[in-house]
């Protein structure tokens, strides 16, 4: 990425994205998935000829357009474990099949966000079946960990469904912003699950998707005591409070400036923002505490409980043909879009 520099203020850090995106406290993660996966077969995943050359079971590099991640047939990430912290997954193109510990399952996608707290311990697994043998499984998604407090993270596991047609779309001056968690202009989405950091407006939880049109012009507030990221995923460039912005990166930006940005040619971005909880944070892979005796503990949990155990016939679990989107939550309440 390029950037003209004139004295920018507001620009604290640049960082260039490609798949992994550095994040800002109380962001711990967030991945742009983007995969042209083939027509599927009869079992809704890759013919054997699409493995050669991979490093099946952790194929993290772009081969033939796609990757397989821990899959050993169908793509995606088979059964693990989390502790500490939420999954946010938006899954823009595509679809993903959901089955935890807990005995939840759901197929959601084309627009569908899965916000799920993993509280004190859950198994789940996140598989992209390729739902269509006549023709190309696009998959698009991105996936994001926001941190818990202390006083929840050890709350009980628990998900919820935001369907496509209930986020709350913007549209203004060329501009269409898509809210998963936050407010924009006069709207406000507060939907997270309820001991999640997002869940009181007071946290300043702000999870935007914003498209610009050719000539679009995105203007958003300065807030205080926050921390902001902007992302430009896509398009050739931008035009930020005068400054030339050119390519992919991340910006960690000064919150108490207003932006403007202006687009010559389409282009997209996402915009994390939060107070941060300002708490110790320590991480060993899947599980995120305060210390490091809570995660040798939380080791012990998992080798003692399995957070449940797994209570389904295969640990890449999916929920067969169809596009039909679904979420069947633990009391066995089944749920679907309008």
């Amino acid at each position: 990425m390029t950037v003209m520099l004139n004295s920018i203020v507001m620009i604290r850090q640049m960082l260039p994205i490609e798949f992994l995106w550095p994040t800002q406290e109380p962001f711990l993660f967030c991945a742009h998935h983007y995969d042209h996966y083939p027509a599927g077969n009869a079992q809704l995943g890759l013919n054997p000829t699409h493995f050669f050359g991979r490093n099946m079971g952790s194929d993290f590099d772009v081969k033939d357009g796609f990757r397989i991640y821990h899959g050993e047939e169908i793509p995606g990430f088979p059964v693990h474990p989390h502790r500490g912290f939420e999954t946010i997954t938006i899954v823009r193109k595509g679809f993903a099949d959901h089955a935890d510990s807990l005995g939840s399952t759901g197929r959601y996608g084309e627009g569908d966000v899965q916000w799920m707290t993993a509280g004190s311990g859950v198994q789940h697994s996140e598989m992209f079946p390729l739902l269509h043998m006549d023709k190309e499984n696009t998959l698009e998604l991105f996936q994001i960990w926001l941190n818990l407090p202390k006083k929840n993270k050890m709350v009980q596991p628990d998900f919820k469904m935001l369907w496509a047609n209930t986020l709350p779309l913007v549209n203004s001056n060329g501009a269409k912003v898509t809210i998963v968690s936050g407010e924009y202009g006069d709207h406000k989405f507060y939907q997270a699950p309820q001991n999640s950091w997002a869940s009181d407006p007071a946290n300043q939880v702000n999870i935007l998707l914003v498209k610009l049109e050719p000539g679009g012009t995105f203007s958003y507030p300065a807030r205080k005591n926050v921390n902001r990221s902007l992302y430009f995923f896509e398009g050739e460039g931008v035009t930020l409070d005068g400054q030339k912005v050119l390519g992919k990166n991340a910006l960690f930006m000064d919150p108490n400036t207003a932006l403007s940005v202006e687009a010559a040619s389409e282009c997209e971005f996402l915009i994390l923002e939060a107070r941060p909880i300002g708490e110790p944070v320590v991480q060993h892979g899947p599980f995120v505490m305060n210390s490091q005796e809570e995660i040798l503990q939380t080791i012990r949990d998992y080798r003692q409980t399995q957070f449940g155990g797994w209570k389904w016939q295969r640990h890449d679990m999916i929920h067969g043909p169809g596009t039909q989107r679904f979420a069947k939550y633990p009391d066995g309440r089944i749920e679907k879009p309008d």
